[in-house]
């Protein structure tokens, strides 16, 4: 059995219908009964519901499982000890292969969700739990495109001119059912997921542009614009953890360019990583479009991939 954290949130709703197409048996761990009843409806054999930053829910949620897909809700204020207590339960269990959501660059600690990222990576190194390590970059997502759709302009909270990796968030869950269901081919690997294009917020409002044929101008808001539309008006004394998040990503991906590099996350795949034009193309309609054909790339065939010769494709030669 497989357990799958955080299973309502980005990855999850990607990754869990690749994990049950596979075959899989799946636990989910989700913090509401609607999302339970949900996955429970799809085809999940059995759900844990509750805050995963409960030492007894990180218990059961880890109690008989074989694998272990650990990705934290985003900016959880426990992060560090959620990651801790998962592998220290997980160890404990004896379970077979524990892979962690990181992200690309962990070492960058002046970004606050990165240097917790890090000590979770050390923590599962220094476990001995047979480990994958899958590290994205920022994340293409239907939601953070829909305002461009919406209202015409596409706005960031840092300089605009920096240029910045991104990685199709589908790609990732494809990514990350592959190492799941052939762990024996990605035991002890460390993987950076990166999108081949290194893009501005410019570069990005001109493929929406184009994809929606209209000009879209770039707007970059201040920290506390973006703050409230995370927020709205809860009181800022009770989200110290997010604040401080918030503002690390502003000063850092204004000072810094944020780029990796597309050539493991090919291999993985088999096949060229979707861009932010086939993502924009599918978000516009809903995310129900045809996707821009993924063409495989001439260079793979020099790097075989295992688990796509058992999974009846034809092995690279």
């Amino acid at each position: 059995m497989i357990l799958v954290n955080a299973a309502n949130g980005n990855q999850g709703k990607f990754l869990i219908p690749r994990l049950l197409r596979a075959g899989a048996t799946v636990r989910a761990c989700v913090r509401s009964e609607a999302a339970a009843s949900g996955l429970s409806a799809a085809g999940v054999a059995e759900v844990v519901v509750g805050d995963i930053g409960e030492p007894d829910i990180i218990a059961r949620a880890v109690r008989g499982v074989d694998k272990v897909y650990h990705v934290c809700p985003t900016m959880h204020p426990l992060e560090r000890e959620i990651g801790f207590g998962m592998i220290d339960a997980a160890r404990a269990e004896g379970v077979k292969h524990f892979v962690l959501g990181s992200v690309l660059h962990p070492h960058l600690t002046a970004l606050v969700q990165h240097e917790i990222k890090r000590d979770i990576e050390e923590h599962l190194i220094a476990s001995d739990l047979p480990f994958t390590i899958l590290q994205p970059a920022i994340y293409m997502l239907p939601l953070k495109l829909k305002p461009a759709f919406e209202q015409g302009r596409y706005t960031v909270a840092w300089s605009p001119e920096r240029i910045q990796s991104l990685v199709d968030i589908g790609d990732v869950a494809e990514v990350v059912a592959i190492v799941l269901t052939h762990s024996d081919d990605h035991l002890a690997a460390t993987y950076e997921l990166s999108g081949a294009e290194r893009l501005t917020a410019h570069d990005m409002a001109r493929i929406i542009g184009a994809v929606i044929g209209q000009t879209i101008p770039v707007e970059e808001i201040d920290v506390e614009t973006f703050l409230h539309a995370l927020f709205g008006d809860r009181d800022r004394s009770s989200l110290d953890h997010q604040v401080r998040a918030v503002r690390s990503l502003n000063t850092c991906y204004s000072a810094h360019d944020f780029v990796g590099n597309a050539n493991v996350l090919r291999w993985l795949l088999g096949r060229e990583p979707r861009t932010p034009a086939s993502r924009s193309a599918t978000s516009s309609v809903n995310d129900k479009g045809p996707r821009t054909a993924m063409l495989p790339s001439p260079m793979l065939d020099a790097f075989p991939r295992p688990w796509q010769a058992r999974r009846g494709r034809r092995p690279c030669t």
